[in-house]
């Protein structure tokens, strides 16, 4: 007989007070630009899903340093802050793992843009990080 986990987990109110409370930190720590505060809310190696310009689905998995410089490159190292309106729908498959739905409105000095998105988020020692990003569009830069 095979044993199969429980699959169904109902989140706590704790659960999702501390994951929102871990997004709103990020949110805050990418609006100043900190990419290095960011990589410390990340478990390294980070996979990263997307699609490419011809089609294709691609993945790459990239250590602290590509992170960061990656992330530096795509944000640019302006001034002024950058803002995120996101509502985020959790699912959590147990009280040290969730997949996070993300859409987003981010405001620049040049704009706004739409944004959707997946995370994948592990809780170590009642820490979240994440562990996993998941965007379309993308897949050229991997």
């Amino acid at each position: 007989m095979t044993f199969l986990p429980e699959t169904g987990y109902t989140p706590t109110a704790e659960d999702r007070a501390s994951l929102d409370a871990w997004f709103a930190e990020y949110d805050a720590q990418s609006g100043k630009r900190d990419v290095e505060r960011m990589a410390d809310m990340a478990v390294f190696p980070l996979n990263l899903v997307s699609d490419d310009s011809a089609g294709n689905g691609t993945s790459a998995q990239w250590d602290r340093q590509r992170f960061v410089e990656t992330m530096t490159h795509v944000m640019g190292d302006g001034g002024a802050d950058i803002t995120f309106e996101s509502t985020r729908t959790p699912v959590f498959l147990s009280p040290a793992l969730a997949v996070v739905f993300t859409d987003s409105t981010m405001t620049t000095p040049e704009g706004t843009q739409q944004l959707r998105y997946a995370d994948i988020l592990l809780r170590r020692g009642g820490v979240w990080a994440f562990q996993t990003m998941i965007q379309g569009g993308w897949g050229d830069n991997l």
